[in-house]
């Protein structure tokens, strides 16, 4: 192989990024984004969409970050929720009895019904991570303060308390059956994109001896928005646990912003700054990401082909 090739397959950085989904894989790249599940007969089936362009506003460095972030998690609990339903037979689906809840549900909303209980998914998700991840640390520090503790260790405290609660809550569901199978898909999406910028042909034996470990991965943002917390909190009023709960709840705007850049920076760039950035995400990510099987690699495939741009150069950064 010639250098300038070798060259080519080193540097290659796509901005494709997909997330798992419920025995399926979500893909999103430069105009098109796909969804791939296997079916309870044994198929694949295959979604994919056009992706609208992008307003000015998601494209402004430290804007975009949280933007994005919402929009992506939004996107992401969508395909989830139809990866979930493609999973339910349809005579199955047909032989239940709707409650009168369900049917009350369904009679009020119609085809809106999906995107209603999207949004309380979002909302309720979203809250109950704030609550357990952000004020439970706040909450056990001052505890810790009020039994002796010296106030100098509240900042460290809480950041220890909330990378701990992170770490072992990932740690704990990766042992759940379907969580389990969740990461395993995970492992295929991120292996196969690997393939890709290696460009290698995506085949299942090519995808197979990639790593399944990525810079861009969401599990690395979250990290890096916690150490960023973590540091945010030393400079953050101490008297009063309210307050200082409510302007950490305030910074999360700006670290999702910084994390978002940072994430994009160790997605482009291959240096001893960006490996140090990334260590924690993809040590991480020996916990939500798993190897896949070979029928797994089929899926993600097949969700990432549509994807693929026509020429290289749309996939440049």
């Amino acid at each position: 192989m010639s250098e300038e090739n070798n060259c080519k397959k080193e540097c290659f950085k796509s901005k494709i990024g997909g997330q798992a989904l419920i025995e399926g894989v979500y893909m999103r790249g430069i105009s098109t984004a796909a969804m791939a599940c296997r079916l309870p007969n044994g198929t694949i089936d295959v979604e994919q969409w056009e992706v609208k362009k992008m307003p000015w506003y998601r494209k402004v460095p430290f804007v975009r970050g949280c933007i994005n972030f919402v929009s992506n998690l939004v996107e992401g609990i969508r395909c989830t929720m139809k990866s979930a339903e493609k999973q339910i037979d349809e005579e199955e689906d047909d032989s239940e009895e709707l409650s009168k809840f369900e049917q009350w549900l369904t009679d009020k909303f119609g085809d809106k019904l999906v995107n209603v209980i999207m949004v309380i998914s979002v909302v309720v998700a979203l809250a109950f991570s704030l609550i357990v991840f952000k004020g439970g640390p706040v909450l056990i520090a001052n505890l810790l303060i009020r039994f002796g503790a010296p106030e100098t260790i509240r900042s460290g405290a809480e950041g220890i308390i909330r990378l701990a609660l992170v770490v072992g809550y990932m740690y704990a569901i990766s042992f759940m059956g379907s969580i389990k199978t969740t990461f395993m898909y995970h492992g295929a999406e991120h292996k196969s994109i690997a393939c890709y910028e290696a460009q290698d042909e995506l085949t299942v034996e090519n995808v197979r001896k990639h790593t399944r470990f990525h810079p861009r991965c969401g599990t690395s943002f979250i990290l890096i928005v916690l150490i960023i917390s973590v540091i945010v909190g030393m400079f953050l009023p101490r008297d009063n646990m309210w307050i200082r709960f409510g302007i950490q709840m305030l910074c999360l705007i700006p670290e999702s912003a910084v994390a978002y850049e940072i994430i994009k920076l160790a997605g482009r760039f291959d240096n001893i700054l960006t490996k140090i950035v990334s260590a924690p995400g993809l040590w991480l990510q020996h916990i939500t990401t798993k190897e896949p099987t070979d029928k797994q690699i089929e899926v993600a495939i097949a969700a990432l082909t549509p994807c693929l741009p026509k020429a290289d150069e749309e996939d440049k950064w």
